[in-house]
Parts: C-alpha cells; structure tokens; sequence
C-alpha cells in the first residue's frame, strides 16, 4: 500500500486560555495592578502552550499570528497603520502612555476620545473593531508585534504558518467616510508586499490569507480587487492558502483560481457539497485544504462520515490534499479536560478545540496509513455518535406535540400598536422622553464571590437568594436616587443571559471552562443545547415581582429572546435550528405569561443577535427571517394590549433587516447608536420605523463617563429622525460590565438631559 502524505494543520486557535488566564491579564493590567511585563508574559506562555498542542497532535504546521491581545482586525489596523488620527493626541495625564495602552484605547476608548466601533465577524457571536479609514488615511507598516510573534514560533518548530487577514476582506470591513475604500487599495497592498517580503526572508513556506468576505454577496467591483491587489503578490513571497470559511464559495471559483495563490481552503462543514466542484476547478499545482471539523460548534465528529467524504478524492489529489478545522478554532472552547461534573454520556458526544486537533490528526493518520491505523480511535468515535443517536433524553414526546400544534397558534399580538400604546399609557403613565437602562447593573466583587460559594457549596440556597436579594434591592433604590423612570432588577443573580435561562430549560447542559471570547477579555460560556427544550417551571417571576414589590415605578421583567438563547448556545445538530428556535420560543412564551400574571407591566425580550443569525448570503434572507421573526412574535404574543414589550439589539447594522425588525411589532425597541453618533438611527427614520425606539446615548464598553453636553447632542440628531413623543432614552448595551460610581455619574447624566430635554420641549 502506497502512504500518503496529507497534512493537517488549523486556521487559528483559542487566544482565551483554557481558564481564562489572558482575560484575567488583561483585567489586572488594565486596574494597573501589573506591569506590562506581566501581560505580555501571560500572552507568550499561552502561545507557546498552543503551539506545543499542535506539535505534539503532529499537526504539518504550527499557526502562529493568529493570537491577539483584544482582537485580530484591530492588530491588522496597527500593523497597517491604520488606527484614527484622532488617537495621536496624547489623553490627559499620560505623558509617555506605555504601547499597549494606546492599543487598548483604540478598542476601549479614553478620557479624550471614544472607542472604535465594534460589531459581528459575520454570523459568529465574535466582535471585531471596525477600522476607520478616511481620505487621509495612509497606510505604513508596522511590522515588530507581527515578526516578534513569528520568531517566537519559529523558536518551537521550523514548520510555521503565519496567518494574515487579507487586504480586500481587510477593506470590506472596514468603516470609511466620503471616500471609496477601493480608492485605498493599491496603498495597502504595497504594505502587504513588505510583510510577503520580509516573511520570504525568513523562509517561511506558507502563509495562510484569509480572505473570509468571499462567504458575502459580492459585486464586480469587489470581485475585480482580488486581481488587482493580489497582482502585487506574484514574486518575493511564501506560497499562499487563500483561506474561506463559512459559506459555499464555489460561484466565485473563475475569480479565485485566477489570482496568483499555491491554494484554497473551503468549509465543508458549512458546504459539503462544494468539495467535488473544487477538486475539478483547482489549478494542477494548487493544494485543496478540506474543512471537515467543526470550527463553530463542539460537538464530536463523525469520523466515519468524514472518511467517505474525503476517500474518493485523496486518489485524485494525492499530498494535494490537507485538512483542517472548517475556520479558527477562537469559536470553540480549549478543551474537555477540567470538564470533571459534566455528565459523562454527554461528555462524549463532544470536542473543544484540543480534542478537533486529535480528531485531524486520526483523520490524516487514516488518510494516510489505512483506517486499520486507527481502528481504536474510530471504534471509539462509532460508540459516541451510535449513543447520541440512540439516547432517550434527546428526544420530549410532549415538546414535539406543542411543536406539531405551532399552525394553530396565533402569533400575532391582538391589537395594533396603536391601540396597544393607547392602553399602556394609561397603565404606565410615563412622561415624554422616559429614561431606562437595559437590564444589568455592575456585576460586583461581591456578587461574584456569592455565586462562586453558592457553586462550590459553601453556602446555602437561603443564603444565595438573601445576598442577591440585596444587590438587588440596592440597584432599585441607586435608579429612583438617580431619578430613572423605568427601573430594573440589575440581574445580580444571573451569571450570563443566555445561560442563566439555559439553566432552568431542559434540553440543555453546561460546562465549567467552556468559555468562548466575545471581545476583548469579554468571555462567554454557551450552554450546549443536545435535547428537546422546554420550561419545567418559571424562571423569573419570583425576582422580578421582588423587584417590582420595591417600587411604585415600572419594573422590567428581562428575558433573553429565543433567536439570542439559540445563536448563542451550543445547538444541536440533529435538527434544523428552525425547530430549535420554536421550542425555545414555546418556553419564553410560558414565562411572559406568567410574569404577565404576577402583575408586571413591562416585558423585554432582548434580541441582540437576531441580525447576527442572518445568512451571509442574500438568497437565503427570507427563509431565516421568517421563522426568526416567527419566533419572537410567538414569545411575545401571549401579552395583553397593557402589557409593554420591549426587545433590545446592539453592535450589528440593522438597515437592511428594518421590515424584519418592524414585523417582530416590539413596542419598543432599544438600539446601540452612540459608537456610530446616532448613524444607525438614520436607517430607521427613513424606513419610518412604527413603534417606540430608544437610541443608546452612551457606550457602556468604554470607561468613559459621556457628558451631559454630548448625550443631549446625541438626542437632539434623534429629534431630526424621529418623532418626539416615540423615543426613549438609555444606554447602548447591558451595565454589568462597568463599576458603579461610573455607571451612577453617567446614568445621572442621562437623566439630566431627560429632564433638560423636557423643559426645552415644553
């Protein structure tokens, strides 16, 4: 039997640490309670422990580059040159500020100036900063962070992949004023030319660039700039793996195997069907990297599956063929291995990060020495797939009957919101311009030391429920000390949104360390969702009614949505996520009505990752959005004509969703605007969006306190958009990342302009 000599290797690893070590760097650094020295410490030891992962999985190539310290774009924007003029000015009392603080400041802001912007990679629950580019914008390499990490890695094996953000995805994504970001292209590109340059002299054999934006809808004119920026690229390089991910690329193939690259990596766990296509278009010389494990999701790969997908190619393609994970692992979790109180039959069906390289490397150790190699490993991959087929705690008898009864469910609220409005100020009797946050309040030391002794056990349920009971009792009395009109319970006892309601669902499990980066030192640790879900008993009615007894105001009743609890779990995928989601619409429904019974007034439904569940592809919008909408409305339906919905989204563009959003018929609607200056509220004054809409007046992911002056400006460009008496006025986003005395300086401010504002009209 002839060996082949299939590589393996990945498109990027988790930066986190498998216990958060960089989050909890990063945080420390950031209180100044350590030296950079520190930081960069933690950073390096972490990379090295990857990069030892991937060696001793016997992976073709260790990744390197792919580690940040807050987000990979934004490395791409300091490596370029790119970061705003706005940040050159030294901030107040920072003679001499140490690099990485005017890195961070470019992601969270400081005394003098506002952070970039923030949004969605594509459909991930992962945010990038926006560059900013600008007429004046030019581009000068930076190349140090970039070389030092590559020389670290080039110390471990001489076998590196550095991995770069290609220069047209680097543009699409970008965030440019009054000009064509086209009209930038040539500029960087010869920036890129220097880095290809200065990795050739260092006799690196490939480098991965990643070009994800060919996943998008793209026009000519975007098409014709791969040619032209990558016409730059054909001398003085290392080979290139143009690398794409997410989405069948296969309508772009006459304009990717016209650009002058060694291969191309496609997602076959997003697109199966694109690999027969690929090996027939692929130039002779080409390499073809196969994503056949799950780089979004953790569940266990089919080996078996995966074998017969790729066998009648590996004759055709020979060494030709590598494989890999079908993106960056940063969307998974590092590893099982402190998984210690997960449920073990669970534990099996699964893989994090560490556990998809061992999956790779008996998947190219078959490929290459026979599946007799491997006969163990795959034994033990038949037995876990064979038990999650076969489990009877999959499957709800009851939850698939209420499933099957959906058509004759009306989803549809039972008046219009005219009406509706007409009853709820009656109900509610709030003034114009009514002021709100949008559900969490700081997540102190002491909460968090609570919830760790509850978990450990060292105190008692009584004892849990009394402490938070407390925070929440002091966060009521802070908002009516600060004058807020509608108040909220602060959510002290929740330690995540979306897992908190997982919880209490069945259908779900939950991890200890499978934390998963958002953004910056941002963590979150999704729920993984392997059965049918439904509500076994209510889940909030007890705290918010609490709440409520705390107060004459209005007090929110906060659930998160159905789409935001399923984009950002872990979902199964034995089912079509449609189904999902109405299950978990079915389970939100039965807790709006029962908080509706306990007497409270006004509901929210967060829905911040409603746009983030969007196809990347156009022809598939409608589909998605028809049952996303469905969902919501079927949630929040069950709400009398008094009862006020709200629902709340942030850090994504909506302008091209509006009817969607307007169809959920929320009665209010609470957006992120203050990054963009009130940008996004624009789309909705042209689309003349019907309901309530509050426009955040202040980023709560920056330490800065936004002053009276600038909230008050940012509400009079709302008064040019939109009606008067339909907007309210709060925050971008949840507070339980901020301190209190911050969070009470800026919520007074707010206030203030509330009450400024008012007078003004009057």
């Amino acid at each position: 039997m002839t060996k082949n000599n299939i590589k393996a290797h990945i498109l990027g690893y988790p930066r986190v640490g498998a216990k958060r070590e960089l989050k909890f760097a990063l945080e420390s650094f950031w209180r100044k309670e350590v030296p950079s020295d520190d930081l960069q410490n933690t950073a390096k030891n972490l990379r090295a422990e990857h990069w030892q992962k991937q060696q001793e999985a016997g992976l073709a190539f260790i990744t390197s580059n792919d580690f940040s310290l807050y987000d990979h774009v934004l490395d791409h924007s300091v490596l370029f040159g790119a970061q705003p003029k706005r940040f050159n000015k030294k901030p107040f009392g920072e003679a001499n500020p140490a690099p990485e603080n005017a890195y961070f400041a470019l992601a969270r802001g400081n005394l003098e100036q506002p952070a970039m912007e923030m949004t969605k990679w594509f459909d991930t629950n992962y945010h990038y900063i926006v560059p900013e580019l600008a007429n004046d914008t030019q581009f000068s390499i930076n190349v140090h962070d970039y070389l030092s990490q590559l020389d670290e890695a080039q110390k471990i094996s001489k076998n590196v992949k550095p991995v770069l953000l290609g220069p047209v995805s680097f543009l699409y994504l970008s965030k440019a004023r009054g000009i064509n970001k086209l009209d930038l292209l040539d500029g960087l590109a010869q920036q890129y030319v220097y880095l290809l340059q200065e990795l050739q002299l260092r006799k690196i054999e490939w480098l991965q660039i990643d070009e994800p934006i060919f996943a998008l809808d793209l026009d000519d004119a975007w098409l014709k700039a791969f040619d032209r920026a990558y016409s730059w690229f054909r001398t003085s390089r290392p080979k290139l793996l143009l690398t794409t991910y997410f989405a069948n690329v296969s309508r772009y193939q006459a304009f990717i195997t016209s650009l002058p690259v060694d291969g191309i990596h496609i997602d076959l766990v997003r697109a199966p069907e694109q690999l027969g296509p690929w090996v027939n278009a692929i130039p002779s010389h080409w390499v073809l990297s196969a994503g056949v494990i799950d780089g979004r999701n953790i569940w266990r790969n089919d080996l078996d599956k995966t074998l017969a997908l790729l066998d009648p190619w590996v004759k055709r393609l020979g060494d030709r063929l590598w494989i890999a994970p079908s993106c960056s692992l940063l969307h998974t979790p590092v590893t099982l291995a402190h998984e210690v109180k997960l449920d073990a039959e669970i534990k099996s069906w699964l893989a994090f990060a560490d556990e998809k390289i061992i999956e790779l490397s008996i998947i190219a150790k078959a490929l290459n020495n026979g599946v007799d190699s491997v006969a163990q490993e795959l034994a033990i991959s038949r037995a876990a797939i064979a038990s999650r087929n076969q489990s009877n705690r999959v499957h709800d008898t009851n939850v698939k009957a209420r499933i099957a009864a959906l058509s004759t469910l009306n989803e549809n609220r039972v008046s219009t919101f005219e009406l509706r409005a007409k009853a709820q100020k009656v109900r509610l009797n709030l003034p114009l311009l009514p002021t709100t946050t949008i559900g969490s309040f700081p997540q102190t030391p002491d909460i968090r030391a609570a919830r760790a002794a509850f978990k450990k056990g060292d105190i008692s349920q009584a004892k849990y429920d009394a402490e938070m009971e407390a925070h929440i009792a002091y966060a009521i009395a802070q908002q009516e000390e600060i004058g807020l009109d509608v108040l909220v319970h602060g959510e002290a006892e929740r330690n995540d949104m979306v897992e908190f309601f997982g919880e209490q669902l069945a259908g779900y499990a939950f991890t200890q360390n499978g934390w998963v980066q958002s953004y910056g030192s941002r963590c979150v640790k999704p729920p993984v969702i392997y059965g049918d879900v439904h509500r076994p008993k209510p889940m909030t009615v007890d705290t918010a009614s609490f709440a409520q007894s705390l107060s004459s105001r209005p007090v929110k009743g906060m659930l998160t949505g159905p789409i935001t609890i399923l984009q950002w779990s872990f979902v199964r995928d034995d089912q079509p996520r449609e189904t999902t989601a109405m299950q978990l619409a079915l389970a939100i429904r039965d807790e709006v009505e029962d908080l509706q019974k306990a007497g409270i007034a006004i509901i929210q439904i967060d829905e911040p990752a409603l746009r983030e569940g969007l196809p990347l592809q156009k022809a598939a919008w409608a589909q998605y959005l028809a049952w996303a909408v469905k969902a919501f409305k079927l949630s929040a339906s069950i709400a009398r004509d008094d009862t006020q919905i709200h629902t709340h989204m942030c850090y994504a563009e909506f302008n091209d969703i509006l009817p969607a959003i307007a169809a959920m018929d929320a009665d209010v609607i609470t957006i992120e605007t203050s990054r963009s200056a009130m940008e996004l509220l624009d789309a909705f004054g042209e689309f003349s969006y019907p309901n309530d809409i509050g426009p955040g007046v202040y980023d709560i992911h920056s330490p800065r306190v936004p002053s009276v002056e600038a909230m008050e400006k940012l509400m009079k460009r709302a008064f040019d958009v939109v009606p008067v008496e339909r907007l309210w006025i709060n925050p971008d986003c949840g507070l339980k990342t901020r301190g209190w005395p911050e969070t009470k300086t800026a919520l007074e401010n707010m206030v203030s302009v509330a009450k400024s504002l008012r007078e003004q009209l009057a």
